[in-house]
């Protein structure tokens, strides 16, 4: 997983929609980058939901928040619509970014291990620098923990 003080890697990948979204497209903005497992597992739902009920307190302070996970954009776009997510979700189905980040790693679960997405977050300041990096997150307080962090400076 990327330190903090590392150049956050660019990327291009596909939004809900199939717009490409890339890194660059927020220069000069802090963003929210967290990477999660599945869409439509209770985890994922959880916390996507408390991004979602924050997003106003995020835009408040000009902040992006960008979902990233291995589902496609049509997962994507049902994900956002069931729930109302008004985020930006990106589908990352070769695992560019989920690799360049550091968080395709093992996981054991009930005593069987395989690879997949750690749930992470990072916030990236509007140079382009990983200014907060939050290995192994909670769902539920992922959300408010990042808000906490970024209105408390």
């Amino acid at each position: 997983m990327l330190e903090v003080g590392t150049k956050a890697p660019e990327f291009t990948l596909p939004d809900k929609d199939g717009n490409p979204v890339s890194l660059t497209d927020f220069a000069g903005k802090k963003v929210v980058l967290y990477f999660y497992p599945k869409d439509n597992t209770p985890g994922c739902t959880r916390q996507a939901c408390a991004f979602a009920g924050a997003y106003e307190e995020f835009e408040k302070i000009n902040v992006v928040v960008i979902g990233v996970s291995k589902d496609s954009a049509a997962s994507h776009q049902k994900f956002a619509e069931k729930h109302g997510l008004p985020f930006i979700l990106l589908s990352d189905p070769e695992l560019t970014a989920i690799q360049a980040y550091g968080v395709w790693q093992e996981k054991k679960l009930y005593g069987k291990v395989s690879m997949g997405v750690a749930r992470s977050t990072f916030v990236i300041n509007e140079n382009g620098m990983i200014e907060k990096a939050m290995p192994k997150v909670k769902p539920d307080t992922n959300a408010a923990e990042i808000l906490e962090y970024l209105t408390a400076k």
